[in-house]
């Protein structure tokens, strides 16, 4: 999983500016510099390119959840720590966004990949369920590029 990649187009499918991502992460109580942030956005040849962290990136979603939907009212367990997966990212992202069974279904249609309902509902069990199934980095990338279609409001003038 490259995560810079999964940051990048995240921001740009969503139309974030860098002062929303910031507040993304200062939502989740960690400190992320313009600078940091910059450079974590930049591509991989780039100058001054960093990687982000697996836990940089896991820290931006559970923002962007408390930027787009406020907090939860459900008890949060901090102590335990949780492997980010691509299926965790799918989950953050489809909490985030609100995304029902239906919107996500477009969504990667839009990227030209057909799941069936059980197919899809696989991706979001827990990892130690029968029907469990491992989003793949391809069904990732391919998920993203669906919702910058999802998403993209062409100006037009």
């Amino acid at each position: 999983m490259k995560t810079n990649d999964i940051l990048y187009k995240i921001k740009t499918a969503l139309s974030l500016d860098n002062e929303a991502m910031l507040k993304a992460y200062a939502l989740a109580s960690y400190e992320m510099s313009p600078e940091h942030l910059e450079h974590l956005l930049k591509r991989r040849y780039d100058k001054d390119f960093e990687q982000c962290s697996y836990e940089e990136l896991g820290i931006f979603l559970d923002g962007l959840i408390l930027l787009k939907r406020g907090p939860s009212t459900k008890k949060q367990n901090d102590d335990e720590s949780v492997e980010l997966t691509n299926n965790l990212v799918l989950k953050k992202l489809r909490i985030a966004l609100n995304l029902k069974e239906p919107e996500t279904e477009i969504i990667f249609n839009l990227a030209d990949v057909n799941l069936s309902k059980q197919q899809l509902s696989a991706l979001f069990r827990k990892e130690d369920h029968k029907n469990f199934k491992v989003c793949s980095d391809e069904l990732l990338m391919a998920f993203l590029d669906g919702l910058d279609e999802f998403f993209y409001t062409g100006d037009v003038e």
